[in-house]
């Protein structure tokens, strides 16, 4: 086994050890070397290609891990993925090749739970179309729309959801929910119903998004799903682009049938500036920020080190997605 003062690390999220320096300082002094992402962005296919070829240990971010990098790599033996999602990576090229894949469950749930909520209450209340209102000497009174007595659908009830779904308790709403599995003990302290999707969508004055990109939940936000939502009701969208077929989505805000739509994620990171959702006033964005706070920071950033590490000592990760 490759002594850890001879391993090279390849570090690509944007917010690596941005709050907490001394993180990436004890990196840097475990092993031999550490090269980091200096785009400000995710890296695709073809930039990632030249970096990978004599790394051992991968801490990254959003980039697209395809089988082409795996097969690219020489002496690759963990992906350690800064945040949650997998979509990006391909796990079968990386099983087959003999590479751990690990994450960071639960350390940004609290952030993107936060910036949910916020979501919810700017969306809610025009605060956005106010304050732009007034920058250009505009003064309309607006009527928004209350949270207190609404129907408030959380789909994936996993870490995330349910920090959504402690902080809307103070809302006085209804929360239902759905999720493959759910955790009854969670269900009756929060006094959450489950229901199915169908029954979701029909039900809920908002909708927030909480699941990871699979096959069957692949533009789970469709025509016929948009269709079955309450005319007026809100979509929060904190989790994946994928998950929503953008132009199904501008139909259904143009139309009316949706008040607005708060996305934190597109299909396309940037999105074109020729994507007809940003020309919508009714939609809010900002740049898959989520996750981008100080303590989730520090704690994502912590983890991967830390399962990164573990692998390169040989010693079995905690938090495991595939494994050899």
């Amino acid at each position: 086994m490759k002594p850890l003062k001879d391993c090279k690390i390849l570090v690509t999220p944007t917010s690596f050890s941005r709050y907490d320096y001394n993180l990436a300082k004890e990196l840097e002094n475990t092993v031999g070397s550490v090269q980091y992402n200096n785009t400000g962005k995710p890296l695709s296919e073809k930039e990632l290609m030249p970096l990978v070829a004599d790394i051992d240990g991968f801490i990254a971010g959003l980039d697209d891990i395809t089988s082409n990098v795996i097969e690219a790599t020489k002496n690759l033996r963990v992906i350690a993925r800064y945040g949650t999602g997998v979509d990006r990576i391909d796990l079968k090229a990386a099983t087959e090749a003999g590479i751990y894949v690990t994450n960071t469950p639960g350390a940004n749930s609290v952030s993107v739970a936060e910036l949910t909520i916020g979501f919810a209450i700017t969306a809610a209340r025009d605060i956005l179309e106010g304050n732009n209102g007034i920058k250009k000497g505009i003064w309309t009174r607006l009527s928004g729309t209350t949270l207190s007595g609404k129907t408030f659908g959380i789909i994936g009830l996993g870490s995330i959801g349910k920090e959504v779904a402690k902080r809307l308790m103070a809302f006085n709403l209804k929360l239902i929910a759905y999720d493959i599995f759910f955790d009854k003990e969670f269900l009756k302290k929060y006094r959450i119903e489950p229901v199915d999707l169908k029954s979701l969508f029909s039900k809920s004055d908002f909708i927030s998004l909480h699941i990871p990109v699979f096959d069957d939940t692949l533009n789970i936000i469709n025509r016929e799903n948009l269709a079955r939502m309450k005319k007026g009701s809100i979509l929060i969208n904190t989790a994946r682009g994928e998950l929503i077929d953008e132009d199904a989505l501008y139909e259904s805000l143009l139309s009316g049938q949706l008040k607005a739509a708060a996305l934190d994620a597109f299909k396309k990171e940037p999105p074109d500036e020729n994507n007809r959702l940003l020309s919508l006033s009714q939609v809010i964005t900002t740049p898959h920020m989520g996750a981008a706070t100080d303590n989730a920071s520090d704690e994502m950033t912590r983890i991967s080190i830390d399962e990164c590490l573990a692998v390169l000592r040989g010693k079995k990760p905690k938090y495991i997605v595939a494994e050899p």
